[in-house]
C-alpha cells in the first residue's frame, strides 16, 4: 500500500511551502485594494463615433517619469471600448494607436478604484512646408522669409 504519512524533512519541506503559498494569497488579497479597473473609450474627435480595434498600450512610468519595461495592449471592440482590471495605483503612460489617426499618449495618475478614460483621437495634420504659401503668417514677423529661389547658387551677388 502508499504511505500517505509524511515525516521527516519531506514534511519540513511540505510546511514551508505551504506556509509560503498561504502568505501569498493574503499579500494578493491585501493588495486587491490598491488594484484599479480601466475603462477606456476611444472615439473621432471630429464626430464622436467610436473607432474599432484601436491599440490601447498600457506602460507602467517609474517614480523617475521613465516608462518601465514591459506594458500591456488592448483593442477596442465595435463601440471604441476596451478595459482591463487589475492595474496597479501609480503612474500609467497610455498610447493609443489606430489607422488613420494621430497616435495620442499621455500620463495618468491612477488613484481610485475605476478610472474611466476618454481619447478623442485626431486626423493626421498635413506637413509644413517653408516652400508653401502660408497666408495666416504676416510678411512683417520674424521668421515669414522668402523661400530661396532655386537657381540662387549660380547667380552672382
Amino acid at each position: 500500500m502508499l504511505n500517505l504519512l509524511v515525516r521527516g524533512p519531506a514534511m519540513k519541506k511540505l510546511t514551508i511551502g505551504f506556509a509560503a503559498v498561504l502568505l501569498l494569497a493574503a499579500v494578493a488579497l491585501a493588495q486587491d485594494d490598491d488594484l484599479a479597473l480601466l475603462n477606456f473609450v476611444v472615439i473621432r474627435d471630429y464626430n464622436g463615433k467610436p473607432i474599432r480595434n484601436a491599440s490601447v498600450v498600457m506602460h507602467p512610468v517609474e517614480k523617475n517619469g521613465k516608462q518601465s519595461r514591459g506594458g500591456l495592449q488592448l483593442k477596442t471592440d465595435a463601440e471604441g471600448k476596451a478595459s482591463f482590471d487589475g492595474v496597479p495605483y501609480g503612474k500609467l503612460r497610455i498610447q493609443v494607436l489606430a489607422q488613420g489617426f494621430q497616435t495620442f499618449g499621455d500620463d495618468y495618475a491612477i488613484e481610485k478604484p475605476t478610472v474611466e478614460i476618454t481619447v478623442k483621437m485626431k486626423r493626421p495634420q498635413g506637413q509644413y512646408s517653408i516652400y508653401e504659401e502660408h497666408p495666416e503668417q504676416k510678411k512683417d514677423e520674424p521668421g515669414a522669409e522668402k523661400p530661396p529661389e532655386k537657381d540662387s547658387k549660380d547667380k552672382p551677388q
